[in-house]
């Protein structure tokens, strides 16, 4: 077998891999999907976890079928397919680890269904139950934004986490979503989903959110309507633009990683008592997503723009990269069911 590792700074590399044996609590999940994490690309240029030089797995949104099912394994079947939540794991597979779901059989240390297990609805493929876990950290996003129908929402970055953010808040019926986005691909596939779309390469984004969806008076300031920002985008312009538009208790949250600290206007803050939050992982987001895949799977299989298979994973890492692309999937054998 293989497993991707990092090795050191932008050094990744497809290794020979000899899986451990599995304990009575364990179980061998052979993979049939996983998809690549902007993590993952971060992880590589950061040379591993927790820094150069680290050996680091990677790998951790992945889908596939129970082979092995250690004996104190409770209502866990071999054959069964099943969504890992790395997050519940004792090793965090693929983010510091020794496991990582990039890998024909992957090791789940202590596992539990419906804990670091999940199982995969009927007539959901595995490329789909795979974005289970992107799709929970876009969830947990519009969550800490306590976004409900009605809302008017703006989205930074229609990168995987951001294009999810979009689905879920036109899903529950938010009002006038805006996503903005560099890449003219990325902010078509937000307009298929239902987004209006601005690129502030182009246009005033400032302007166009106000124009979209309306304005009040603040102190004397023009604010837009809007009710929550999530910033999934990580420029460092975005947090003056929002408290430039904020109105009276609007909410902020980043999901961003900022690798360097960035200026916060406090000033004008004071005058519409805006909050400012942040998401990161999905504790408790996982089965609402994995309940309405059978509902939004079409909508969730558009959000993949590329399908490669194991052998070609580093072609996919470079794939990723580009601002062109969604999410890349990485299919291994048998991954049609």
């Amino acid at each position: 077998m293989r497993l991707l590792n990092i090795h050191d700074v932008n050094d990744v590399r497809l290794d020979a891999y000899d899986r451990p044996q599995p304990g009575p609590k364990d179980v061998v999940v052979k993979m049939k999907a996983c998809g690549i994490c902007g993590s993952d690309l971060s992880y590589i240029k950061n040379g591993g976890i927790p820094g150069p030089g680290k050996l680091t797995a990677l790998g951790h949104e992945g889908a596939g079928e129970v082979m092995i099912v250690g004996s104190e394994v409770e209502n866990v079947a071999v054959g069964q397919a099943v969504i890992i939540n790395p997050m519940n794991t004792p090793s965090y597979i693929g983010s510091g680890g020794p496991e990582g779901a990039f890998t024909e059989e992957l090791l789940v240390r202590e596992a539990r269904l419906g804990d670091s297990l999940l199982p995969i609805p009927e007539g959901i493929p595995y490329d789909v139950a795979a974005m289970c876990e992107p799709l929970s950290v876009a969830m947990h996003g519009v969550n800490r934004a306590e976004a409900k129908a009605g809302d008017r929402l703006v989205i930074f970055g229609c990168g995987p986490i951001g294009l999810g953010m979009v689905m879920w808040a036109i899903d529950r019926g938010c009002k006038d979503v805006i996503a903005l986005d560099l890449a003219e691909e990325r902010l078509e596939r937000a307009r298929a989903l239902g987004a209006h779309t601005i690129n502030p390469a182009k246009e005033d984004a400032i302007a166009r959110i106000k124009e979209i969806h309306g304005t009040t008076t603040v102190f004397g300031r023009e604010k837009s309507l809007t009710d929550a920002y999530i910033d999934a985008a990580g420029a460092p312009s975005i947090l003056h633009d929002v408290v430039t538009l904020a109105k009276t208790h609007a909410r902020h949250v980043i999901t961003a990683a900022y690798m360097k600290p960035i200026e916060l206007p406090a000033g004008p803050m004071l005058t519409t008592e805006m909050t400012i939050t942040t998401a990161v992982g999905y504790p408790t987001e996982m089965p609402d997503v994995i309940a309405a895949m059978p509902r939004l799977k079409d909508k969730i299989a558009a959000l993949i723009s590329h399908k490669l298979p194991f052998e070609r994973v580093l072609e996919g890492l470079d794939i990723a990269a580009r601002p062109q692309s969604a999410k890349v999937m990485i299919e291994f054998e048998g991954a049609t069911k």
